[in-house]
């Protein structure tokens, strides 16, 4: 059996094992702040006695300046060491996979596996004693099942066979929709042939699977997921000015059709008042679409076979959602247009319940339909999503009221 944590560099007090064990067991941002309490030389103890991956998440989330000068003092040793799950990339399992606080063969007696665990916990909190054989996982053993066990038994005996594992390449979104029915506190990670890599704790996947939430409906409108409140304005300048010029080249769009029925507005300004209306309408409901879809994608509850049916579903919503709003907004018309003696008042009316109904029915398609585009495509679903979403409601309510009215009114 091996209790996989790196050896201090070195000798540890008693206080500085009681810290470790401690920071072991606590989140990256919590340790960060355990350790900012204590003097800087113990600090650089604490944090050469943590394996590689576990030191690298903890000094991620120290301040810039104290790692500065923990890395001078060190001549660099305190950072130097690499993660211990190569190509580990952002967002990804492997990013989060810290070494495994004791494996042990199938072979290896109860006693003496009870043991290890004693030993090892001076380190960090052991959860499940995994069993490898030639690196593979075989299997896990629980804490209740190595304690109630009979000492002389083998782990084979009690172990869970070929448990559920992680794989590095996997990203934290796909692995929060396989824990959705596995509610354990940590999970083994394994490559392709089984061999065992690491573990992760699953505190670390739903803080980096939050983080990721946050980050959502700012990539909806284009702005970056690494922007935060304390960017300075350049660089949100920079990260945000793109997406805008893409929306202004999109809005020259909406423009075009307006301009398309520049003689129809002439001649019934009344029309000018009302397409706010139509377009926030026909927004809204492509809005609501979307973020069902997106709901639905996060949650791995939208397979290829059920786009049919939320299509249909979302444009039924649009139909009657379309049909209510819309005769209220057509009682609008009809007073607005009897008030200023603006003839045909009935038939504009019947215009913008017509135009109401076809623009959400169509906006609850386009609002399901662009998620599933920039998915299709290999982009994040969420990446400026609503921009997209924007114009194409803006085309198709505007055209359909102006063409509405330049054919049956003007």
């Amino acid at each position: 059996m091996t209790p996989s944590s790196a050896a201090p560099r070195e000798p540890l007090t008693d206080r500085d094992a009681q810290l470790l064990r401690s920071i072991r067991d606590r989140a990256p941002a919590d340790a960060a702040r355990l350790l900012c309490r204590q003097p800087e030389d113990q600090i650089a103890r604490l944090l050469a006695a943590l394996p590689a991956q576990d030191r690298g998440r903890v000094l991620g989330a120290l301040p810039a300046d104290l790692r500065h000068r923990l890395d001078t003092a060190s001549g660099g040793s305190v950072s130097s060491e690499e993660p211990a799950i190569p190509d580990a990339t952002e967002h990804t399992v492997g990013a989060l996979t810290v070494t495994a606080p004791l494996t042990a063969a199938p072979t290896d007696a109860v006693h003496a596996v009870i043991d290890a665990v004693r030993s090892a916990s001076q380190g960090r909190l052991v959860t499940y004693v995994y069993v490898v054989e030639d690196r593979r996982l075989v299997g896990v053993v629980t804490m209740r099942d190595l304690l109630l066990a009979d000492a002389s038994a083998a782990l084979t005996a009690i172990m869970l066979p070929d448990p559920f594992f992680l794989t590095p390449e996997t990203t934290v979104e796909d692995a929060m929709r396989a824990m959705v029915h596995r509610h354990y506190p940590v999970y083994p990670v394994c490559d392709a042939a089984g061999c065992l890599l690491g573990v992760v704790p699953g505190h670390a996947l739903f803080e980096e699977h939050a983080y990721e939430l946050s980050a959502q409906p700012g990539r909806m409108v284009g702005v970056d997921e690494d922007e935060q409140v304390s960017t300075p304005w350049p660089q949100s300048l920079k990260l945000r000015h793109p997406w805008l010029q893409v929306n202004l080249v999109t809005a020259f769009a909406a423009a075009a059709v307006v301009g398309l029925f520049e003689g129809t507005l002439e001649r019934i300004v009344i029309l000018a008042a009302f397409l706010p209306v139509l377009a926030g309408q026909a927004g809204n409901t492509g809005c609501q679409a979307m973020v069902v879809t997106l709901r639905g994608l996060a949650l791995d509850e939208l397979p290829r076979s059920a786009v049919a049916r939320v299509l249909r579903k979302e444009a039924t919503l649009g139909l009657f959602n379309g049909l209510l709003t819309g005769l209220s907004a057509a009682a609008g018309m009809w007073i607005y247009a009897t008030v200023t003696g603006t003839p045909g008042a009935a038939m504009l009316a019947a215009v913008v319940v017509l135009a109401m109904v076809g623009s959400c029915l169509l906006s609850g398609v386009v609002g399901v339909a662009v998620p599933l585009v920039l998915k299709r495509l290999g982009a994040d679903p969420a990446t400026a999503s609503s921009i997209f979403l924007t114009t194409a409601t803006d085309v198709v309510s505007l055209g359909l009221f102006l063409g509405l009215a330049a054919l049956l009114v003007a």
